[in-house]
């Protein structure tokens, strides 16, 4: 039943008139003995009657209208209840992302969000390929999300919020003979084994950028999509690697290097996904907050925007 017909069933016995149910609700009395009309067809019992003048309910009428007051206060509850939720800045809040995300936001956000009325945050690693990161905001309430900065945007049916902009280096062993260069060129490269990522995932774009720039297939040896196992076979000398400047830089000890390139600009958009509902939630927009002042320093800077705003 149409909860709005139920309303006005219920105002009939209560006002009187179908004039002073029109009044009250600023529409014509014709218009509401429509919507009664529609109500009336869905059963089999007569809700109304004339009694002079005046439309009245019947015994049916009254019992349906004394359901229609209950279902009000239900629904009221229900919304009471809906903006408790949405305004509780402690309510649990899943946050989704792949490897090194986790690596780099999972250990600080939840450092940050330790503190009592503190969103309660719940962390799961997804390694996805690029189109299945929006599907992941249907499971999750965060989605941290990568992709190049000249592939598609998300869709527009996901809120995307930006995290950071960061460049892809070159990752070689400490032992390699471009390790003590500066930056490296493409060219310098096209004779390597390279380690990349399974197909699908955002960094084969790139490789293919690279491919295209170098004028030549590369020769993929390896597909790894955790950057930390990437790195011990890079650090193994046996071949190098496209790799994120900051979220994947190498640790003291790794045996690994990075290394820009001087003829190809390769970056990656690192953003946090959402549907549209999830934004009107306190506890949402608080883990947002904390993602993003939990970013890299030297990352953000990476982001022309904010490059932009300190000119």
């Amino acid at each position: 039943m149409d909860l709005r017909q139920l309303q006005l069933l219920r105002e009939l016995g209560e006002r009187g008139s179908l004039a002073a149910v029109a009044r009250a609700f600023h529409v014509s009395p014709s218009a509401v003995s429509q919507q009664l009309g529609a109500l009336q067809r869905r059963l089999e019992v007569p809700l109304t009657e004339r009694r002079g003048r005046n439309l009245v309910l019947t015994g049916a009428g009254q019992a349906l209208a004394s359901a229609a007051a209950e279902i009000s206060a239900a629904m009221s509850y229900a919304e009471q209840a809906v903006s408790r939720y949405a305004q509780d800045p402690a309510a649990t809040v899943s946050v989704a992302g792949f490897n090194s995300a986790g690596l780099t936001w999972f250990g600080p956000l939840l450092r940050a969000l330790s503190g009592e009325g503190s969103p309660r945050v719940v962390c799961h690693d997804r390694d996805v390929a690029q189109e299945t990161f929006p599907v992941l905001a249907a499971d999750f309430d965060l989605v941290i999300a990568h992709r190049l900065a000249h592939s598609a945007p998300w869709p527009r049916s996901i809120r995307a919020t930006p995290l950071i902009r960061e460049p892809l280096d070159i990752a070689m062993s400490e032992q390699h003979v471009l390790a003590a260069e500066a930056e490296v060129r493409v060219q310098d490269l096209v004779n390597e084994e390279w380690v990349s990522v399974q197909d699908g995932f955002p960094l084969v774009q790139a490789l293919q950028a690279v491919a295209v720039h170098a004028g030549r297939p590369l020769k993929v040896t390896h597909r790894i999509n955790e950057f930390n196992i990437a790195g011990t076979i890079v650090a193994a000398g046996t071949a190098v690697a496209l790799m994120p400047r900051h979220t994947a830089a190498p640790q003291a000890g790794a045996g690994l290097v990075l290394k820009p390139l001087s003829d190809l600009h390769l970056v990656r958009c690192v953003d946090i996904l959402c549907r549209p509902e999830a934004l009107h939630r306190a506890a949402v927009q608080t883990v947002i907050t904390a993602l993003r002042e939990c970013s890299p320093p030297e990352a953000l800077s990476e982001d022309p925007a904010a490059r932009a705003a300190r000119r």
